[in-house]
């Protein structure tokens, strides 16, 4: 199934942890027992979500840390599609000897 502009983590954290529950950059870095740097990097989409990352956020906010990494994944595949120019690409024929 196609994914349609996928959120990055960092947007979904937001606004399905952080907003509704009124959480604050400080509090919620302190629950993953990292920097408020670290978080507020992920949370501005500067950085992605690493695997450390979420095992972390699996703890503290739920799901599960391959679904963590899945959303990551999808959101900078999305991105490559959008920027990368595949045209002089051609499938090799790997019956042809």
């Amino acid at each position: 199934m196609k994914m349609h502009n996928p959120p990055h983590p960092g947007e979904f954290i937001h606004a399905t942890y952080m907003e509704p529950y009124g959480l604050s950059c400080r509090q919620l870095a302190r629950h993953l027992d990292v920097a408020a740097s670290t978080l507020n990097r992920v949370l501005k989409m500067q950085s992605g979500v690493s695997p450390e990352m979420a095992l972390r956020l699996s703890s503290v906010l739920g799901r599960t840390p391959e679904s963590w990494l899945a959303m990551q994944n999808n959101y900078d595949l999305w991105q490559a599609k959008k920027t990368l120019k595949l045209g002089k690409l051609h499938k090799l024929d790997l019956n042809a000897a």
